[in-house]
């Protein structure tokens, strides 16, 4: 209890000297927090230059912002926020041209939980960026941070049918890469 009374000590301290525009202490809140930020971003772009621009985006709104995070919720929660919302905003830049497809009706497929199980954590990264940007934008937030098809649709623009389109396009493409790399006992 001690070391965490300590650690939110540090991380008060942290924000504070970024609330005051202290580099170092922005330096060390980055180098503290870069590894989770990074994990986060590389799911919502394709590379890893993509994804260091996103988290360097993201840090700058961290930085100027630093007096909206309430310290009685979780720092990564709210770092995780901006960094997702930073990566919404970095695909609405780069594929506004992007054409979406409106489908009302989606049959219902997933991954098979024993084939992600298998998979190390840094191939599905891989796969989930092999997804065109529509599609591994709302398979991320529909799958992995949990948002409702009503959501996506008012952050993405897009209408609910095409969220629901493009998550079951997903779940297709990647069921076809796992086969293509010898998953296909799950299917």
């Amino acid at each position: 209890m001690i070391a965490n009374s300590a650690t939110l000590t540090e991380l008060e301290a942290l924000l504070q000297g970024c609330r005051n525009g202290n580099r170092k202490s922005q330096e060390l809140l980055y180098r503290q927090f870069y590894g989770y930020a990074m994990s986060v971003c590389m799911r919502y772009t394709r590379t890893k230059d993509e994804a260091i621009e996103v988290l360097n985006d993201g840090f700058m709104k961290v930085f100027t912002k630093t007096e909206k995070y309430d310290p009685e919720k979780s720092f990564k929660g709210w770092l995780r926020r901006i960094m997702i919302n930073t990566a919404l905003d970095f695909y609405r830049q780069e594929v506004k041209h992007y054409f979406h497809e409106d489908v009302t009706l989606v049959e219902n497929a997933s991954v098979s939980e024993t084939v992600v199980d298998e998979l190390q954590h840094e191939e599905l990264i891989k796969l989930v960026q092999l997804l065109s940007p529509a599609y591994r934008m709302v398979f991320n937030l529909y799958v992995i941070d949990g948002y409702s098809h009503e959501e996506i649709a008012e952050q993405l623009d897009i209408s609910i049918g095409t969220s629901k389109s493009n998550l079951a396009r997903a779940r297709e493409h990647l069921r076809n890469m796992l086969k293509q790399r010898g998953y296909d006992k799950y299917e």
